[in-house]
């Protein structure tokens, strides 16, 4: 169970985040949250699709394997992707809200937490959060910046997504994956891009698209799907080096 507390260099100065990546840290898992600030990165490395949520909303994933628990990335302690998803990249911190008077006006104001029962603190090795002298590390700086990319574009998703929507660009697609004779996988629940509706927007819808700044992701969504025979080249990879394995 999460213990969130606002981070602060007193209370938190011995804190170390691990660098390793395992199931044991929560990274087993077959596809994880994306954002539109992160498009550009991810989708050089992973396919996006887009979830429907029960209250009729959206938002993007990426995929990291065929089944719940398969994280095709994941091996020997390592993540292997040049690009870290930022809802990994995070670790255990969070933005939270907190009153503060600004100018003389009182506002809620962004505020980093840490769960403090994340399994990526429990060992005390790895990255340091604070300076030896109490500032920022380069670690917290860097995540700091995921944080404020997250909380961009989770703004942006809420903006973008129903407009897509509206302008009925987003289907419903079925991944229908044989990876060889005895290994096929069928994901449903995904939604992607419609190129065909895309193609038939008027002048004036595609430059509204262009004008909010959507219109590139709706394209970096369509370039990521490419990324599927990868995780289907990584998948025969690891079923092979099982056989072979077996066999020995």
């Amino acid at each position: 169970m999460a213990r969130y507390e606002l981070l602060n260099n007193v209370a938190h100065s011995h804190l170390r985040v691990s660098a390793r990546f395992s199931a044991d840290y929560g990274d087993a898992v077959g596809m994880v949250e994306a954002f539109p600030t992160e498009f550009a990165e991810m989708q050089r490395e992973y396919p996006i699709f887009l979830r429907k949520d029960p209250d009729g909303s959206w938002h993007a994933v990426a995929l990291l394997g065929f089944g719940p628990s398969e994280n095709l990335y994941l091996r020997d302690g390592a993540w292997h992707a040049n690009y870290l998803p930022a809802v990994i990249a995070r670790g255990p911190f969070l933005i939270g809200f907190q009153e503060q008077m600004v100018d003389g006006q009182l506002r809620n104001e962004p505020v980093i937490h840490v769960d403090l029962d994340h399994p990526r603190l429990r060992d005390g090795h790895g990255h340091p959060v604070f300076a030896p002298h109490g500032g920022n590390s380069p670690y917290l700086e860097k995540v700091i910046r995921v944080l404020h990319g997250i909380h961009v574009g989770v703004e942006g998703a809420r903006r973008m997504y129903p407009e897509l929507d509206r302008l009925g660009l987003i289907q419903p697609v079925t991944l229908d994956v044989r990876v060889d004779e005895g290994h096929q996988f069928n994901l449903t629940g995904l939604y992607g891009i419609d190129r065909e509706r895309l193609a038939a927007l008027d002048a004036e819808q595609l430059h509204a698209l262009h004008r909010e700044g959507w219109l590139e992701g709706v394209y970096l969504i369509l370039a990521s799907l490419n990324n599927v025979s990868r995780l289907i080249a990584e998948k025969q990879r690891r079923l092979r080096e099982e056989a072979e394995g077996k066999a020995a």
